[in-house]
């Protein structure tokens, strides 16, 4: 009973504070939530369309994939109270366009990783692995994608420019993006997406593209079959475990910790459970695997977001979207600009990048000195707390430094996080064994030292005669 009246009061802790600050700052909440569109639209986009030997369906169904996904920002914005994303699963999605895979195969992919991470997460063994990693592997990860997204943004910026028109719009959106933080109270997204939505209307009408119609949604489930399942799973499930690992469950909990250190960060197992959760139900009726991600939550903070009832509200458009409007969300996608996705891409790989500064700081959370939490009130507080820093030295800090830097260098280097996480933890294990090799080295001469210094003993010598 204890149990249920503790999550009976987060709950309830949960949805106060997401109606206060949404009713604060709507329009920053409301900008907030739109912010991680620059990865979303591009993937699934392209996923709908590829209808290339698949009896022109898609890989995936639009409709499913925003009624779906909005059901999850809704409910994960209702059971975190952070501005939480719902995300493709990005090495699925590769995978998927270079194959031109079916439906049955992408969701038997999604369906697979789910069932992994589900059974990871519930018997304790991800929570288990979060602790072996270090916070300089960690912090590396996220940067690494940082970087990543950023050098995404600039490929969708520079491959449309071909008018000046094209050129103009993306320069004064970037000064508008780096003048943003003088106007914290300026919806920066949302006039993007807005500008773009209506750019994207425009050129449908002045283009003859066809009329704009609206459509319910009629969903469709299949079962994939045992051939589906085995090329969706080991050509395409396999290589997105590390990646959701990683980056959509172990960075999202850390990083949740970093930029909202006033409310409860989600725990391991928790979004585990949650990417599990979300994927098998939806992935039966063709919709996109999703996961979480750090680069979303990134992106979504940056502009504005700083409750779940940012991702409420995007995910109850894109619900009404996917009920009721399905082929016309499809047309304003296509069309959307893509040099303003990528602005608002590059804008989420910068903060992302942000983290980094905190390594050797009372930022890092295994730096920080543990302060009381209000567990009554579900974790949250009315404001930050004083961090106090665990001292260590500057060879200490260099070599954080190192590991963070070689892990971001394996994500860049080979576009895997996985590969950037072997490499790192790889050069944290090596400054391990050499502290233990200098432990037991320095024992060694220490022990020569003394048993040099012993005063000599004559075993034979006679006693002393007392009289």
């Amino acid at each position: 009973m204890d149990y249920f009246r503790r999550t009976g009061r987060r709950l309830y802790d949960v949805q106060r504070y997401n109606w206060q600050t949404f009713r604060h700052q709507p329009l920053q909440e409301m900008s907030g939530s739109v912010g991680d569109l620059g990865t979303l639209l591009p993937i699934i986009i392209a996923l709908a369309s590829d209808t290339k030997n698949i009896n022109e369906r898609g890989s995936i169904s639009l409709a499913s994939t925003l009624v779906f996904s909005g059901l999850a920002n809704m409910l994960t914005g209702l059971c975190f109270g952070i501005p939480l994303p719902v995300q493709p699963m990005k090495a699925i999605a590769s995978v998927a366009l270079v194959n031109h895979y079916r439906r049955e195969e992408v969701a038997s992919a999604g369906l697979f990783v789910a069932a992994v991470i589900g059974f990871l997460s519930m018997t304790g063994l991800l929570e288990w692995i979060t602790q072996k990693i270090p916070i300089p592997v960690i912090k590396g990860i996220q940067l690494g994608v940082g970087f990543t997204l950023i050098i995404y943004g600039g490929t969708l910026i520079t491959k449309t420019l071909y008018h000046i028109d094209q050129v103009v719009v993306p320069v004064v959106a970037f000064l508008a993006l780096l003048w943003n933080p003088m106007y914290p109270r300026l919806p920066y997204a949302l006039v993007v997406v807005s500008i773009g939505a209506i750019w994207a209307l425009v050129d449908i009408l002045a283009g003859h593209d066809g009329p704009l119609y609206l459509g319910i949604w009629k969903p469709h489930a299949f079962v994939p079959s045992p051939s589906s399942f085995r090329v969706g799973a080991l050509n395409a499930g396999l290589g997105q475990l590390p990646l959701t690992t990683l980056n959509s469950v172990i960075a999202v909990s850390f990083l949740s910790a970093d930029l909202l250190p006033h409310v409860k960060a989600p725990s391991i197992t928790s979004l585990g459970v949650s990417v599990m959760a979300i994927n098998l139900v939806g992935c039966w009726f063709g919709s996109m695997p999703v996961c979480h991600g750090s680069g979303g939550l990134a992106a979504q903070y940056r502009f504005g977001a700083r409750s779940g009832g940012s991702i409420i509200f995007l995910g109850l458009i894109k619900l009404l979207l996917g009920l009721f409007a399905g082929p016309f969300a499809s047309q304003i996608f296509n069309h959307f600009p893509n040099h303003l996705l990528g602005i608002m891409v590059v804008a989420a790989g910068l903060e992302l990048v942000n983290v980094g500064e905190s390594l050797n700081t009372a930022g890092a959370l295994d730096l920080r000195k543990p302060a009381p939490t209000d567990e009554d009130h579900g974790g949250f507080t009315s404001q930050e707390e004083d961090k106090e820093m665990v001292a260590i030295s500057e060879e200490e800090k260099h070599r954080r430094w190192i590991v963070m830097a070689i892990t971001v260098g394996g994500v860049l280097a080979f576009r895997n996080d996985a590969v950037g996480f072997l490499a790192g933890m790889v050069s944290h294990w090596s400054f391990t064994l050499q502290d233990e090799w200098r432990r037991r080295r320095s024992e060694r001469e220490g022990q020569i030292r003394l048993d040099a210094e012993a005063p000599d003993r004559n075993p034979q010598q006679s006693p002393i005669a007392v009289p």
